[in-house]
């Protein structure tokens, strides 16, 4: 699991606490994510939780990174 810092490091720059993060995981862990409607759901939810808005640009990246395959593996390395 996750040490303590890393939830920090999420928290600090996002404003989610630890309790929300864990949440939106085991949502994502139990989620379909090589369906798109599902992974833009979850795209929406996100910017919901965080307060940040995803334009449509940013959000097509974003589910086409997904379906593809290729985003990190080393979630940590992101901040």
């Amino acid at each position: 699991m996750f040490k303590d810092s890393f939830f920090k490091k999420v928290e600090n720059k996002t404003n989610v606490d630890k309790d929300t993060i864990l949440s939106l995981a085991k949502k994502m862990q139990n989620s379909n994510m090589k369906d798109e409607k599902t992974i833009r759901e979850l795209i929406a939810e996100i910017s919901t939780i965080t307060g940040k808005s995803v334009s449509k640009e940013k959000e097509n990246k974003i589910v086409n990174a997904i379906l593809q395959d290729n985003i990190p593996k080393n979630i940590d390395s992101m901040f």
